[in-house]
C-alpha cells in the first residue's frame, strides 16, 4: 500500500482529500503541529518555524502533498499575521526541501497547493494561463514565494506539481458557509462593483486534480485548480440566492466599507480576474461541476 503524506492535513482540503485517498487504497499519514484527526490516520509531528520535523514522516511517504498554509482570508491582514501566511507556506516548504535534500529520498511525486492569487487581486478582461507572471501585490508575493519553494523541490529530481486553486466551495466550511446567512435572511447582495471575477472550484472536483497529480506520471510543472465557467461576484452571489430560492435585491456592499472592515485584505473580496482550466482539461481531466448551479444543487443539499 503506497503512502502519501499530506501536510495541513487537517484542514478543509487535506480531510476531503484523506478520505478519497483512503478509499482509493492509499495509506495517508498526515504532518501536523498539533491537531489529531480520526480515522486511524499516522500523525507525525513538526514544527516549522523551529524547522523541526519527524524524519520518519518523509522517509516512509511515496507521494507528499503539501497543503499547509495559515488561510489567507481568515484575519485582517495585520503585519503579524501577513508574516505568518508567508511563513506558514514558504518555511514549511523549506523544512520539507532541506530534509529531501540531506536524505537523498525521492518520493514519485511532489504536489504543492498554490492560489489564482498568483496573478494578483486585479479586475480586467485578461484570462490568466498558467505562463503569466505572478502579480505585484501581497497575494501574488506569497503565492510566489510558495510556489519557488516546491521549484526547488522539482529541481532535486521529484515529478512536481503546483496547484493554483480559486476559491474553494464545499458544505463544510470554507468561502461558502461564510456566504450563505445573509443570503439565508434573503440579505444577500454583491461586493463592490460586483464585476469582479471568481475563480471557484468544488472541493470534489479539487480533490479529484489531486489524485490525478498523484496517479498520472505525465502530469508536472503549474496547473490551475478552477472550474472552466467563468462568473463574476454578482453573477455568483445571484445564482446562489436563486438555488436557495431567495430574493436578491438588496444593494451592493460598497468597496469602501468593506476597506474599512478588513483594510487590505478587502481587495481579495474587490478584485479578480477569469482564470483559465483549459491546460488542466488537456490533460485529461473531466470536470464533474463545471457550473456553478449544479455544484450549488450537490452542495446545498449536504448542508
Amino acid at each position: 500500500m503506497q503512502n502519501i503524506l499530506i501536510t495541513g492535513g487537517t484542514g478543509l482540503i487535506g480531510g476531503h482529500l484523506s478520505a478519497l485517498l483512503k478509499h482509493r487504497g492509499y495509506k495517508v499519514t498526515i504532518l501536523s503541529r498539533n491537531a489529531r484527526p480520526g480515522g486511524n490516520i499516522q500523525v507525525y509531528r513538526w514544527d516549522p518555524e523551529k524547522g523541526r520535523i519527524d524524519p520518519e514522516a518523509v522517509s516512509t511517504a511515496d507521494y507528499i502533498i503539501h497543503l499547509a498554509g495559515a488561510g489567507i482570508g481568515d484575519k485582517r491582514w495585520t503585519h503579524n499575521r501577513k508574516q505568518e501566511i508567508v511563513d506558514s507556506r514558504v518555511k514549511s516548504g523549506e523544512l520539507l526541501y532541506e530534509i529531501l535534500k540531506k536524505t537523498g529520498k525521492k518520493p514519485s511525486a511532489f504536489i504543492s497547493a498554490s492560489g489564482t492569487g498568483y496573478y494578483g487581486s486585479v479586475t480586467s478582461e485578461k484570462i490568466h494561463t498558467e505562463t503569466d507572471g505572478p502579480g505585484d501585490d501581497f497575494t501574488g508575493q506569497v503565492c510566489r514565494q510558495w510556489e519557488q519553494v516546491a521549484t526547488k523541490i522539482g529541481d532535486l529530481g521529484i515529478r512536481t506539481v503546483i496547484l493554483r486553486t480559486g476559491i474553494v466551495l464545499s458544505s463544510e466550511g470554507g468561502a461558502l458557509s461564510r456566504m450563505l446567512p445573509a443570503i439565508r435572511v434573503g440579505a444577500g447582495s454583491a461586493i463592490g462593483s460586483g464585476r469582479q471575477f471568481v475563480p471557484w472550484i468544488h472541493i470534489e472536483d479539487l480533490c479529484s486534480i489531486y489524485l490525478k497529480a498523484v496517479e498520472d506520471t505525465g502530469l508536472s510543472g503549474v496547473y490551475n485548480a478552477v472550474a472552466p465557467s467563468h462568473l463574476t461576484n454578482r453573477e455568483l452571489m445571484k445564482t446562489i440566492a436563486s438555488v436557495m430560492k431567495k430574493p436578491f435585491f438588496f444593494p451592493d456592499i460598497p468597496a469602501f466599507i468593506m476597506k474599512v472592515l478588513f483594510g487590505e485584505m478587502a481587495d481579495i473580496l474587490l478584485q479578480g480576474s477569469r482564470v483559465s482550466s483549459e491546460k488542466i482539461i488537456m490533460a485529461g481531466f473531466s470536470f464533474r461541476y463545471a457550473e456553478l448551479e449544479g455544484a450549488l444543487r450537490n452542495l446545498l443539499e449536504e448542508s
